[in-house]
């Protein structure tokens, strides 16, 4: 029970935050803040949200043809490991591109300190949500779940994208000491 009333709040907490640092702002559309606008950062803002939204979509589009995904069930249902793709990349995207698509896409539309600091918590909730998310997929996929967890952030795309581009150029050097060792036999 305790358990529940922890997801409960979580849950509770990041749904209050992305509604009040959603791009179609309610406090800024009502008049309750007053923010200037910059069109480089707006347009910044929407790169960032595009980005941010394919990331969101990741799930549904992937985990259906790679995930294991019996026939007739959403991409929830995914029984197999997703590692490949943008899962190499991080290993929770939909919450990274959450993080884009609202906090950080909001306070590049409306500049303003209130929706630094709702968007840092935002995104601190969101950590710790795939912390618990972890948890869970470590339970379900087991040892396989912790290996992907030591090659693969959780959402630090940079990070991933470093860590992505070593492995590619570990495995071609391996590649070509493989070939070169059969052109020698």
């Amino acid at each position: 029970m305790k358990r529940l009333k922890i997801d409960i709040l979580w849950i509770t907490l990041i749904t209050v935050l992305a509604i009040l640092c959603f791009p179609a702002n309610p406090l800024v559309l009502t008049g309750v803040l007053d923010t200037y606008f910059h069109p480089a950062l707006f347009i910044i803002g929407w790169v960032v949200w595009a980005f941010g939204f394919a990331l969101v979509l990741a799930p549904i589009i992937m985990f259906p043809r790679w995930g294991g995904v019996p026939k007739g069930k959403t991409f929830v249902h995914t029984t197999q490991l997703v590692d490949t793709g943008i899962y190499s990349v991080v290993r929770h995207p939909q919450y990274t591109g959450g993080v884009y698509s609202i906090f950080v896409t909001t306070l590049l539309w409306y500049p303003h300190w209130l929706f630094a600091v709702l968007g840092f918590i935002g995104t601190v909730a969101t950590y710790f949500s795939i912390k618990e998310e972890d948890k869970l997929l470590v339970k379900k996929y087991g040892e396989d779940y912790v290996k992907y967890m030591q090659r693969v952030p959780g959402m630090n795309i940079f990070l991933g994208i470093i860590r992505a581009n070593r492995r590619k150029s570990a495995r071609q050097h391996e590649e070509r000491i493989y070939a070169d060792a059969e052109n020698k036999k």
